[in-house]
């Protein structure tokens, strides 16, 4: 008798294969990239081909995903069998030209529209025609990405993909249609998001969408907290946690994000939207400056004793 997990594997694959997603392509191989390829292979089932330039990123992401299947193994949410074909799913690459047959992209670099635009014109010369090309971004226009591929043609394929962190565990994609964006763009998107064992929300093209629309203000208020000396680390996240039940701490959640990319998203909607909230404490860009980024450089937020 198929167990609970292998019934719903076999019916979000049946999801994405409906919809024509054959191959998905993912540019990125740092722990968003690599997050979601591994939800790719291990839930939808699709064939998935990571590209990043640095090797080394790209083996260090592999092992990731190894240890993440093999966990899930340890904890009955699937067979060593089945840990071995999603496994056998994943390939790597370090160039882009290798996704020449790929229909179904996700970007997933860093959060620069110069290095996003340069990405999608070079996959609109690559990819199939119909191809579509989504952003993981999590705070540029959508809009401004599509133009980068020259054509109408191409835009109504370009869409919002925007994952959570980590990858592997939350739940929530947000869906981004851009101006462009075509019904049947975002219907087949969807359908993959879903296959993927995700719940989606639609968000309309605006800085930041819904989560760091309003994430970014909280998190940018607590490092404020910090710097004025308000309170303590310790005791800024444990009365956000305890006091409106949530899962972490905003500073602690800034470390996991990531402080650079909490900078670079105050700074897109600071700049876009003009209002005073969305201006980076001045501590933020310190640790920023210093390297202190938070977990994924070794570093944690609070470095200065105040």
């Amino acid at each position: 008798m198929q167990s609970a997990v292998q019934y719903l594997a076999r019916r979000t694959l049946a999801t994405a294969a409906s919809h024509g997603v054959q191959r998905v392509g993912v540019i990125g191989a740092g722990q968003m990239g690599i997050g979601i390829a591994c939800v790719a292979a291990r839930n939808a089932k699709v064939p998935v081909m990571v590209m990043d330039m640095n090797q080394a990123q790209i083996d260090k992401g592999l092992k990731y995903i190894d240890a993440v299947l093999q966990k899930d193994v340890s904890k009955g949410k699937m067979t060593a069998e089945d840990r071995d074909h999603a496994r056998s799913l994943v390939t790597a690459t370090t160039k882009l030209d290798d996704f020449a047959q790929t229909d179904f992209l996700v970007e997933a670099v860093s959060e620069s529209l110069e290095l996003k635009n340069k990405i999608f014109s070079d996959l609109t010369k690559i990819t199939p025609a119909d191809a579509i090309l989504a952003s993981n971004t999590s705070s540029i226009s959508i809009t401004k990405i599509a133009a980068a591929t020259g054509s109408h043609a191409r835009a109504q394929n370009v869409i919002g993909m925007h994952f959570m962190n980590p990858v592997p565990i939350m739940q929530l994609v947000e869906i981004i249609p851009g101006l462009a964006t075509s019904d049947a763009t975002l219907k087949k998107t969807l359908a993959l998001a879903h296959a993927m064992g995700k719940t989606t929300t639609t968000s309309r093209d605006v800085p930041g969408f819904i989560a760091n629309r309003l994430l970014m203000p909280y998190i940018n208020e607590a490092v404020f907290a910090l710097h004025e000396g308000i309170g303590s680390k310790q005791d800024i996240d444990t009365t956000m946690k305890l006091g409106t039940n949530m899962p972490m701490g905003p500073l602690t959640l800034a470390d996991f994000i990531g402080l650079d990319t909490c900078l670079s998203i105050l700074k897109i909607l600071h700049t876009q939207l003009g209002e005073d909230k969305y201006r980076p404490c001045p501590l933020l860009q310190s640790y920023v400056d210093a390297g202190w980024v938070g977990k994924k450089a070794g570093s944690r937020v609070l470095r200065v004793q105040h």
